[in-house]
């Protein structure tokens, strides 16, 4: 049973950058959907961004577009969340999931939720001030 650990999240600035981290305890290979998802509190978890580890495809919940980039090392078995101009809006605790997801299902991940994924990490909160 794959397992996964967060790491990165801190408190900043609206503006700053953060590089959140996601180690997995087997080979990520070319089988695995891995998302990240956030939730606010008193909000529901919402998607963020995927990255299909076959084909190498990622996608972008609209709110983070052009501001935060996944990407997996795979000598490392990790997935990385780059986020860049961080909002106020974006203090969450962020999530990261795995699910054996066929890509056409993966890249829609971050709009159709968090239902498909049975395997998540503990969390970590990021804090943006303005």
């Amino acid at each position: 049973q794959i397992q996964l650990w967060e790491s990165g999240g801190g408190s900043v600035q609206a503006g700053a950058s953060l590089t959140l981290s996601c180690a997995a305890s087997v080979d990520l290979g070319s089988n695995y959907c891995m998302a990240w998802f956030r939730q606010a509190p008193g909000k529901r978890r919402e998607g963020v961004a995927a990255f299909s580890t076959g084909p190498g495809i990622s996608t972008y919940a609209d709110a983070v577009k052009g501001r935060f980039t996944i990407s997996q090392d795979n000598a490392k078995n990790t997935v990385y969340l780059q986020m860049n101009s961080l909002k106020p809006e974006d203090t969450a605790v962020y999530y990261c999931a795995a699910a054996r997801l066929l890509p056409m299902y993966c890249k829609r991940s971050p709009v159709t939720g968090p239902g498909d994924f049975g395997v998540w990490g503990q969390g970590t909160q990021v804090t943006v001030s303005s």
